[in-house]
Order: structure tokens, then sequence, then C-alpha cells
């Protein structure tokens, strides 16, 4: 059934959350913090209580998950970001892991259920139609559960096409907010990164299907990639470092087995040349992060060379990507969907890279991973570990042969350390093993 909205402003809008209500935040560059700002006045002035924030990354919005709103707001996030760490590890507020494709499904199922979603939209087109512009990801799932959808209407949020495109009726109050959209840079790869770059680089070929992550190892990896053919892009997001192999003909998507010709992915974190890039691009294809993260959709393109990174890799080839410790870092996310994925695509790569030591000069391949960590890709589905000390295959491979292969990309400062351990665990025979 269709629905007429109302124009409001953003005090009139945050007073349909009652207390007890469960409200989605839109994620990354699309969080309305005019809404949040609204909201927090309205807890300040009393009379509310015990709302759960429910959302994924919500950037540099900091003001609704510190101890002054206890009892009022209770911040449950998809993926911690640095904003609500702090908070999440003193208890203020809650991290819920699952990987990125389940969350449309537990919104959709009504295991987590939704009462208001607060989402960020374009301005309509002649037919009537609005875009989630850079955030489609779950936002899709919680417009269409909850039992009521407010809109802030930002004349700076792309008109991105797919599962973007949503018509007004799907809303029931808008908000006029023209305000810049959420941006981000990146700094250039180190030399170390760059080296991890090249690692990874070789083992894509031409027509192979990417999905990269965020930062700076990534942005490697696309800058040694202009001399390829007919790359595709499936993946949950994309940024800056892809923008000139679109431009110099190396991404086209031609031999992509579904959405040919596309770039897929639910949602954009970049600079404002991603957003303009996007907008109205009919290239781009935003999609449900349901769609974007399954598995089985993901390994319906061949060559899926999926690369992500780690916190920590044990010498069994266990991946700790969303903690330190007890301590949540960021979250599952997207990894396991892709790792499994890729592994599943005819001649597919699942890549694990990383640098062989933090900043600080501390292993992160370590002899079992730290107490409390979380194992985010198990280790029988783990194939290629990169270093800039170079790449292993672990797919196939025993327990101490994996340990030998993990040994050799590890930094030199450690390996001694690492063998030492290794032998503890599985004996001196280990020092025989051929990997």
């Amino acid at each position: 059934m269709s629905r007429k909205y109302r124009v409001v402003t953003a005090e009139e809008a945050v007073q349909f959350v009652g207390s007890g209500d469960a409200v989605y935040l839109s994620s990354a560059g699309s969080v309305p913090k005019n809404l949040v700002d609204a909201l927090c006045t309205r807890a300040r002035l009393g009379g509310l209580s015990n709302v759960t924030l429910r959302h994924i990354h919500t950037a540099e919005t900091t003001n609704y998950a510190g101890a002054e709103y206890e009892g009022v707001f209770r911040s449950e996030s998809f993926f911690v970001g640095g904003n609500v760490r702090r908070e999440v590890h003193a208890g203020y507020a809650d991290y819920l892991p699952v990987s990125l494709h389940e969350i449309p499904l537990l919104f959709r199922r009504g295991i987590l259920p939704l009462d208001v979603a607060m989402i960020q939209v374009s301005r309509p087109d002649r037919h009537g139609r609005v875009s989630l512009g850079t955030s489609v990801d779950v936002a899709l799932a919680a417009i269409e559960c909850a039992r009521v959808v407010i809109a802030v209407m930002n004349c700076h949020v792309p008109f991105t096409l797919g599962d973007a495109v949503i018509p007004l009726d799907r809303i029931d109050y808008i908000v006029p907010h023209d305000a810049p959209i959420e941006t981000m840079a990146f700094q250039p790869p180190d030399e170390v990164e760059r080296i991890i770059g090249r690692h990874c680089a070789e083992l894509i070929e031409d027509g192979s299907c990417l999905q990269l992550g965020i930062g700076e190892i990534p942005n490697a990896v696309l800058s040694q990639l202009s001399d390829r053919r007919d790359l595709g892009v499936h993946t949950e997001m994309f940024a800056d470092g892809l923008l000139p192999l679109v431009e110099a003909g190396v991404v086209t998507g031609a031999r992509k087995k579904i959405d040919r010709g596309k770039i897929v992915a639910c949602f954009l974190m970049g600079t404002q040349k991603v957003y303009d890039f996007a907008h109205r691009n009919r290239m781009v294809r935003m999609r449900d992060a349901a769609y974007t993260n399954d598995p089985f959709i993901i390994a319906k393109n061949p060559k899926v060379v999926a690369i992500n990174s780690a916190i920590q890799v044990d010498l069994t080839g266990q991946v700790c990507a969303d903690s330190i410790g007890t301590k949540i870092y960021s979250g599952v996310g997207g990894q396991l969907d892709f790792i499994y994925g890729s592994s599943r695509s005819e001649g597919g790569k699942p890549i694990i890279a990383m640098p062989s030591a933090t900043r600080k000069g501390v292993s992160k391949i370590v002899p079992t991973l730290e107490v409390g960590a979380g194992v985010v890709t198990p280790r029988n589905l783990v194939h290629h570990v990169i270093t800039e000390y170079g790449r292993v295959d672990l797919y196939g491979k025993s327990l101490q042969q994996r340990a030998k292969l993990l040994i050799g990309i590890a930094h030199p400062d450690h390996r001694e350390a690492l063998e030492r351990a290794a032998v503890e665990r599985f004996g001196t025979p280990f020092l025989r093993v051929k990997a």
C-alpha cells in the first residue's frame, strides 16, 4: 500500500521515536547526522529510555553511544568503528557479530525487529524516486521492515542506481537538509604496502573479478593492474583507487557471468570523486548486501579474487580480523562472505594480505591467536596468505606444512621464535617437514 510522506523538521521527526524502540541508522557516508543530533537533544530533555540504535559503521558520528546516554540509548554495532570502539570496550555500547550478507536476513526474518529507520536520500528524479546514494548495504532491508521510515533528503547524496532507487512512497517523513556527506581520503601506500600490493597483483589475471576492501593495501594492489584486461568488480565497497582503472578501460566487467559490464557494490566510501563517479552512472549497480555478499552469488562469477586483511594469523592459518584479544576492534564484515565465495568461484583466489608485523614491531603471524581473539576466517577456508616477505598457499596443506610456510613469510626478527613454538607444538619432526 502506498503512503504519502510528510515534510518535517529534524526536531519533529525524532518525536516519532518512543521509549523501547529499535532504530536503524544508515551508515558510512550516509549517516543522518542531523537526525542523530536532534535525537540526542531530545534525550537530554528527558522522557526517552531504552532506545536501541542498530547500525554498521557510523563514521565520525559519536554523540549517542557514551556514558551520558546510559539507560537512554543502547548502540548495537554490526561493525565497530573508531567512533564507538571505546564505548564498546567500556560496556556502554555493544557489538553484534554477523557476516554482512546476513544482516538483512536478521531484519527481514524479524530476529532483530525495527521500529524506526533513519536514512539519507538524494533529491527525487522526475519519476518521484529517490536514491539511497552511497549506502544500500542493509538500509534497504531496514526500510522494508521498519514501522516508520524517516529520510533526510540531501542534494549532496549521489543518485546511484540499482537497488538504491526507491519510490518516495516508501518514506513516511522527509527532512530536507543539504550538507556535504562524509568523505574519506587515504594515505599513499608505504613501501611495505606497495610490496604486498605487488604480491597480490601477481595473482590477478586478465578477466579476474575483484573484491577489495578499504585502505592502503587495496589501493596498492589497484595501482599495479594497469596492464590487465577486462577486470570485473563485485565487491561490498570501492573507493578512489578503482577510478583510474575504469578510466583506462582496464575495468570493463566484460568477462563476468552475472552483472556483466557492471561494477557491483553495496556501499561507497572515498572522496567526492567517488560519489561524483557513481552519480547516475549506469556502470555502477548498487545492491543489497544480501546480494553482493552472498557467497553463492559471488561464486557465480569466474576468477573472483578476494583480498582481505587480518589482525593476526596463527601458525595453522586461523585468521583473526575483528578483535585484539577480547577487545573488539572492527567486525566480521564481509571477509568470510568473500573468502568463501571466491573459493567456490571457478579459478577464484581468496587472499589474506597484511604486513608481517605491526608498526610497533609485533609479529602478526603468531603461534596461537591472542587469548579471547575471534576467528573470523577458519583455517579450512584459508588459501593465499601474503606479507611483504612473500605469498604462500595453505590450501590442501597439513598443519605442519602450514606452519613452515607461514614462518617463511613472517618478519625475519620473529622467525626463530615462531620455529621454536612450532617445534614445541609439533615436536622435532617439524624441522624435517617440507612445505
